[in-house]
């Protein structure tokens, strides 16, 4: 059996095709590279009227999160989205699903670019905010991993829904605005949860995209971000302000996973 007709090389080389049609896509690129610095740049002045209202919150730790979670939305998200419904209208997705490749493994090889490149952001912003923002070293890294990976994996599958109810790409930005704007104004990105009325905040903390994206200011703070870390993996404090946000995250992901593989268009819509 050659690597070409592996699971892991079929993904690799869908992944490989996706990467070249992206750089050649100068609208998607600008989606991917551009746009999140743009709103990440924003979102110093925002945190910082939060702070005005909310005492002892820290500003840095929810300026490095946040634009990590912002990341994570443009370029796996709304850029997922748009490929998708790209490759769905030029028959690409139906041409593949005649050779070896199953429907999981197209799926997610046309995802690996985009999940690659959100990620290689998200270690540049985790290093910057160490280097240059003084900021302490992860409190929990599994919590901060798997936070990462919950919250890629439901984007993931939330952009694979997403592009079932997408006439094309143009209009993706349309589709995937509102979970684009509850996700940044309801999980915590652009508004601290903590700068909330406890009311809002409690509703908020339900919604798909707000637990997994909470593992990441726990894994790293140790808290909701409000606070100083508390300690490093094997601290029982850090494990259970984690275990409910957890368990919302695995929840979501798989209902999004399912909903996704039910309602995923191959076809083009007419």
């Amino acid at each position: 059996m050659t690597a070409a007709t592996t699971p892991a090389g079929r993904l690799l080389a869908l992944g490989r095709a996706e990467a070249t049609l992206l750089r050649r896509n100068r609208t998607a690129m600008f989606m991917a590279l551009a746009l999140p610095l743009v709103l990440v740049a924003s979102m110093r002045s925002v945190l910082d009227a939060a702070a005005e209202r909310t005492p002892g919150l820290d500003v840095n730790a929810n300026l490095v999160v946040g634009s990590m979670g912002v990341v994570l939305l443009i370029v796996v998200y709304c850029n997922l989205t748009s490929a998708y419904t790209a490759r769905r209208s030029d028959l690409v997705l139906k041409r593949l699903r005649t050779g070896e490749a199953t429907d999981t493994e197209i799926l997610l090889g046309t995802a690996v670019p985009s999940i690659g490149l959100a990620l290689t952001q998200c270690l540049l912003l985790g290093v910057g905010g160490a280097l240059l923002l003084d900021l302490p070293a992860p409190a929990n890294p599994l919590l901060l991993v798997a936070g990462l990976a919950l919250t890629v994996a439901l984007l993931t599958a939330l952009a694979a829904l997403s592009s079932a109810v997408t006439r094309t790409v143009e209009t993706a930005g349309i589709t995937t605005l509102p979970l684009l704007l509850v996700a940044q104004l309801g999980s915590g990105l652009m508004l601290p949860l903590e700068s909330l009325p406890d009311s809002v905040a409690n509703v908020c903390r339900l919604l798909p995209t707000t637990p997994a994206l909470q593992l990441l200011r726990i894994g790293w703070f140790g808290t909701d971000g409000s606070g100083p870390a508390e300690g490093f993996a094997g601290t029982p404090s850090t494990w259970s302000q984690g275990a409910t946000p957890l368990l919302l995250a695995v929840l979501w992901t798989g209902v999004a996973a399912w909903a996704g593989h039910r309602w995923f268009r191959w076809e083009p819509r007419r």
